[in-house]
C-alpha cells in the first residue's frame, strides 16, 4: 500500500534532438510533462513558444478520416477473424517497423482519401437508387395509360389526369362531375386510390375542373413520357445505378488487405498530435528547449541514463516543495493492485492520506464473494480469467489485465462462500439428484459446511453485520493511523477512539438486550459487571465526543452544541452497519434465483431424451443470465460498500492522478 514517491525532472535537450527525444519519453511512458501555455500578453526574451494549433487540426483531421475509413472497409468487407476485441489490446510495434511505415505515410494517406472518396460516391449513389424505385413504385398504377403524363388536352380539348382518394366507381365519379359530354378513362384503381383521365371540351374545363377539385383530384406523384417509356429508363438508370455501386464496393473491397496500414496511419497521426501538444507548451529557442514534469522516483536514473546516453542534453532531478500539488501514482503487490482501478474510480489520495488500496483490497474480494456466494460461479470466474489471461498474455492492456485479475480473486471469495453455503449452481445437484437419480432424497438434504441463507437467514444477517462492523472499525483505524502519522495523535484520539468506547460500548449493551439478542438467535445473559464496564466505555466515549467534537471554538457554549451534533453521528454508524444487510440480501438474490431456474428446468425434464435436453438448456441459459446480472450487483454493491461505508471514515482522496506522456494510441504500441 504506497503512494509512488515522485521526483521533479528539468530536461534541457538541443532542439535539433526535439524529435527524437520526445518520442523516447512517449515511448517510455514514464513522465508527466507539464504544460503551460502563456497568454498573450506574457512575454519572455528569451524563450518562446510556438503556436502549434494549425497542424494539430490537420492530425486530428488524418486521425479522423483514418477512422472513417477503416469503419468504410469493416461495412463493406468485414474482418475475416476475430482480433480479441477488448481483451487483445494492441498489438507491439518493433521500433523498425514503425520508421518503415512512417515513410509510407503518404501513401497510405493518399489511399485513406481514395477510399473516402470511393464512399462518397457510393453514398450519392445510395441516395439515388431508392430515389429512383420510388419513381418506379408511383409509375406503377399509370402503366395501362398509352399517353404522356404531362398530356394536358388538344386545340379544342382539356384533359386532366391524377388520382382520387380511395377505390371510386366510374358512376360516382361521373355524378360527382355533373356531365355527361365527358370522357373518363379509369387507369387503374386500389383501395387506396383511384387512376383516372378527364376529356373535356375547352369551354367546360373549369366547371370540370371544380368538379374534381370538390372530389379531392390530385395530380399523380410522376410527370413527363408515356409512362411505359419512363418505366424503361428508370429501369436503365436503376440498373446502372447498382452497377455502379457494385463497382465502387469492389474498388473499397480491395484496399482491405491494406487496413492495418489504416489503422498504423491512425496511431501514427495521434502520436504525433498528443507530441505536438506537448511542443506547444515548451520553452524554446533557436538551440534548445527545456522539459518539465515529474516522474516516479524509482524511474529516474534509468530515464537519465537512456537520455544522456543518446542525446547531447541536461537531466535534473529535485524533490518537490512540500505545499506543491504532485501528481499520484500507486504500487501495490500481487494481491492488492488488482483493486487499483476501484479507488482511482473513487478518487486518488490527497496530499498527506495513505493509499486505501491494500485496505480496500482485504474486504474486497471477500465482500463481493459473500454477495455472489456460489462455488460454482466462483470457479467458472476463476477458469474464464485465468484462460482470458492466457491467451492475451502478451498483448492485453495493463489496466484491463488488473480488472480481469480482480474478478478472478472475486471468483475465489465467491467459490468460499458457496462452499460454505453449499450452493453449487444454487440447488442444482439436490435438483438432479430428486428429478433423475431418487425422487426421495430429503427436502433438508444440504452441501452447506456452515448454513444456507434461505434457512438460517438471521444466522448470516447477523454475521453480515458483525463483517460491517470489522470492515468500519478498520476504516476508522485509518483515520487514526494517518492522523497520527501527520503528527496529530490527539485527533486521533478526539475523532477516532472516543467513537470506539462508544461504539464498543453500545454494541455490547445492545447486545445483551433481548430485542437484538433474541433477533439473531443469541441469550447471553452478561454478567452485571461487564454490562457495568461497557456502559462506562460508551459513557466516556459520549463524554468525549461531547467535549473534543467541536474543538476547533473556543466559545464553550458552541463547542458543547457542536460535540452533541456530533454524537448525533451515531446514527449514521447505526445506518452504515444496517447497509451490510444488502450481503444477506444479495446472496439469498443469487440462490433464490437459481433455484427458480432449477425448479423450473427440472419441471419439464420427465419426457425421456427431449427432457433431459430442455433440462439442460434451461439450466445453462437460466445460469449464465444469473451469473451475469448478480456478479454485475455483487460489482455494484461491493464498490458501494467500499466508497461510502469505508472510505467515507477515513478517505477523502482529491489528488491529481498520474498521467505520463504516452503512446495513447488504440492499434498498436511502439516498443523499443
Amino acid at each position: 500500500m504506497a503512494v509512488l514517491p515522485m521526483k521533479k525532472v528539468l530536461i534541457v535537450g538541443l532542439r535539433k534532438n526535439r524529435k527524437q527525444m520526445l518520442e523516447l519519453l512517449q515511448r517510455q511512458g514514464v513522465m508527466q510533462i507539464e504544460i503551460r501555455k502563456r497568454s498573450e500578453d506574457e512575454q519572455d526574451p528569451v524563450f518562446e513558444q510556438i503556436d502549434t494549433t494549425g497542424i494539430r487540426t490537420t492530425f486530428e483531421k488524418n486521425i479522423i478520416l483514418a477512422n472513417q475509413s477503416l469503419q468504410v472497409l469493416d461495412a463493406v468487407k468485414p474482418p475475416e477473424a476475430s482480433d480479441g476485441g477488448l481483451f487483445a489490446g494492441r498489438k507491439k510495434m518493433s521500433l523498425t517497423d514503425y520508421e518503415t511505415n512512417t515513410r509510407k505515410r503518404d501513401r497510405i494517406m493518399e489511399m485513406v482519401y481514395n477510399i473516402q472518396t470511393l464512399d462518397k460516391k457510393r453514398n450519392e449513389i445510395a441516395a439515388e437508387i431508392p430515389k429512383t424505385q420510388m419513381q418506379l413504385e408511383a409509375l406503377a398504377p399509370w402503366m395501362d395509360f398509352k399517353h404522356p403524363l404531362d398530356h394536358s388536352g388538344t386545340r379544342s380539348t382539356k384533359t386532366f389526369i391524377g388520382t382520387l382518394a380511395n377505390d371510386v366507381p366510374e358512376e360516382t365519379i361521373l355524378a360527382g362531375i355533373g356531365r355527361e359530354d365527358v370522357a373518363l378513362d379509369i387507369i387503374s384503381h386500389s383501395p387506396e386510390q383511384t387512376c383516372i383521365a378527364v376529356t373535356c371540351l375547352n369551354k367546360d374545363a373549369n366547371e370540370v375542373e371544380e368538379s374534381l377539385r370538390h372530389m379531392s383530384f390530385a395530380r399523380p406523384a410522376v410527370s413527363g413520357d408515356v409512362p411505359s417509356k419512363q418505366q424503361e429508363a428508370l429501369t436503365v438508370k436503376l440498373e446502372r445505378l447498382q452497377s455502379q455501386d457494385e463497382e465502387l464496393k469492389n474498388k473499397i473491397a480491395a484496399y482491405a488487405d491494406r487496413r492495418e496500414e489504416i489503422k498504423f496511419i491512425a496511431d501514427y497521426f495521434r502520436l504525433r498530435s498528443d507530441k505536438y501538444e506537448v511542443i506547444g507548451g515548451l520553452e524554446q529557442t533557436d538551440r534548445v528547449f527545456i522539459v518539465n514534469g515529474y516522474l516516479a522516483a524509482r524511474d529516474a536514473a534509468s530515464l537519465e541514463n537512456l537520455l544522456t546516453t543518446r542525446f547531447d542534453c541536461v537531466v535534473e532531478f529535485s524533490d518537490p516543495e512540500a505545499d506543491e500539488e504532485v501528481p499520484v501514482a500507486l504500487k501495490n503487490n500481487w494481491y492488492s493492485a488488482p483493486v487499483e482501478g476501484v479507488v482511482a474510480s473513487y478518487a486518488m489520495p490527497g496530499k498527506g492520506e495513505i493509499d486505501p488500496t491494500f485496505l480496500a483490497s482485504i474486504f474486497y474480494y471477500f465482500l463481493f464473494g459473500m454477495m455472489l456466494s456460489d462455488a460454482a460461479y466462483g470457479l467458472i470466474m476463476i477458469i474464464g480469467v485465468a484462460v482470458i489471461l492466457k491467451k492475451y498474455r502478451d498483448s492485453i492492456e495493463p489496466g484491463m489485465r488488473k480488472t480481469l485479475t480482480m474478478f478472478q480473486y472475486a471468483g475465489v471469495g465467491t467459490l468460499f462462500w458457496g462452499i460454505m453455503f453449499g450452493a453449487y449452481f444454487g440447488d442444482l445437484p439436490a435438483v438432479i439428484i430428486r428429478t433423475f437419480i431418487n425422487p426421495s432424497l430429503p427436502a433438508d438434504f444440504s452441501l452447506a459446511i456452515w448454513c444456507e441463507p434461505s434457512v438460517q437467514p438471521m444466522t448470516v444477517l447477523g454475521f453480515a453485520f458483525i463483517v460491517g462492523i470489522v470492515h468500519i472499525f478498520f476504516g476508522m483505524g485509518a483515520l487514526a493511523y494517518t492522523d497520527i502519522k501527520q503528527g496529530k495523535p490527539l485527533d486521533a484520539l478526539y475523532d477516532v477512539g472516543f467513537w470506539y468506547l462508544l461504539l464498543i460500548g453500545a454494541i455490547g449493551i445492545l447486545i445483551n438486550t433481548d430485542m437484538v439478542g433474541g433477533m439473531f438467535g443469541l441469550h447471553l445473559n452478561l454478567p452485571a459487571s461487564l454490562i457495568l464496564f461497557f456502559e462506562i466505555l460508551a459513557l466516556i466515549g459520549a463524554v468525549g465526543i461531547v467535549l473534543f467534537g467541536g474543538r476547533e471554538s473556543s466559545n464553550w457554549g458552541l463547542r458543547i452544541g457542536k460535540g452533541l451534533y456530533a454524537l448525533y453521528g451515531i446514527s449514521s454508524y447505526l445506518s452504515d452497519i444496517l447497509s451490510y444487510s444488502r450481503l444477506l440480501a444479495l446472496g439469498l438474490a443469487t440462490g433464490v434465483i437459481s433455484s427458480v431456474f432449477n425448479s423450473m428446468a427440472a419441471m419439464v425434464a420427465k419426457p425421456p431424451v427431449i427432457g433431459p435436453i430442455l433440462f439442460a438448456l434451461i439450466v445453462v441459459v437460466g445460469h449464465v443470465l444469473n451469473l451475469a446480472i448478480n456478479a454485475l450487483g455483487a460489482y455494484v454493491h461491493t464498490n458501494r460498500l467500499e466508497y461510502v461505508e469505508f472510505f467515507g471514515k477515513f478517505y477523502n482522496g482529491g489528488g491529481k492522478p498520474f498521467t505520463p506522456f504516452e503512446e495513447n494510441t488504440k492499434h498498436y504500441r511502439v516498443s523499443e
